[in-house]
């Protein structure tokens, strides 16, 4: 058997068309046709030698070789950016002042500020972890350069939206809930400290269904809340991003429904440092490929 050379941009529409669930939005994202990322499909299934996607519905999901060849993709396209940047970055120096949320930490934390940092080692990188009005209060005093924050309507003079993440109700897989009937007992819940933006999320949201709930237990931690979770003293509202082992999202239909919420980068400034500008550019890559 010969040996099979994949093309990176091959690889690159494919992963982008998993990660956003339509190839015509990957399409869109990349700049390409439809019928040059088909074809960049087609030419993957001939080097594998097998379908890497089969038809579900309306839709399209991987098949077994498709789901193999999604992580070896990834880890690909993120040498490949990795050097790219590394080479293009060589002068890049400076200090770059980031705040996140908690929810962004475990996973966005190390790989794409680790990421940044070995390209780019002459740049510094101070990183925090807030909650949002903490967050958009450092960028609007010239504390923090960037910001990654829920979109709880407070603004900034230069910001960008990513886009929006589903909320859920989230338990302990051991967690037994069944629709809510009356005279049932009130809902019991496990929440940030107020103010917060996905507890007014879940109280609204049950008060409109008529469903009674009750604060079982509060936290100014993330970990204190997914700790919580997992020890079945409540259900929480969250999206997805960094969900821990353990815990997993509830059937739709056992409580009323939540909406998303969107995702923005703040900046201190319209022009900043070459520094802040990539590293803001990596953010936007990486968040926008995993809503």
């Amino acid at each position: 058997m010969g040996r099979i050379t994949f093309d990176l941009e091959d690889l690159r529409s494919f992963v982008t068309g998993v990660e956003l669930g339509s190839f015509a939005k990957a399409a869109e994202r990349l700049g390409r046709s439809t019928s040059a990322v088909s074809a960049h499909l087609k030419k993957l299934e001939q080097q594998v030698g097998a379908p890497i996607l089969r038809k579900a519905g309306r839709g399209m999901v991987m098949t077994e070789a498709g789901e193999t060849l999604l992580g070896y993709a990834r880890r690909l396209l993120e040498l490949n950016d990795e050097a790219a940047a590394a080479v293009r970055g060589l002068d890049l120096q400076g200090t770059v002042r980031l705040g996140l949320q908690e929810d962004f930490g475990e996973t966005f934390l190390p790989q794409v500020l680790g990421s940044f940092a070995r390209a780019n080692p002459k740049v510094r990188i101070e990183a925090r972890i807030a909650r949002n009005a903490e967050l958009i209060d450092w960028v609007l005093k010239g504390q923090l350069d960037l910001s990654l924050a829920w979109d709880g309507g407070l603004s900034t003079p230069f910001h960008q939206a990513l886009g929006q993440r589903q909320l859920h109700w989230i338990a302990s897989l051991g967690f037994a809930l069944a629709p809510w009937r009356e005279g049932d007992e009130p809902l019991s819940l496990v929440m940030f400290d107020a103010p917060c933006l996905m507890r007014s999320a879940a109280t609204q949201a049950l008060d409109r269904a008529g469903i009674p709930w009750r604060i079982a237990f509060t936290s100014r931690s993330l970990n204190g809340v997914w700790a919580a979770v997992n020890a079945g003293l409540g259900v929480t509202v969250r999206t997805a991003a960094g969900l821990p082992p353990g815990l997993a999202p509830l059937a739709p239909e056992l409580l009323p429904a939540l909406g998303q919420l969107g995702v923005v980068l703040h900046r201190a400034e319209d022009q900043p440092s070459a520094a802040v500008q990539r590293l803001a550019q990596i953010v936007v890559e990486r968040i926008g490929t995993n809503l």
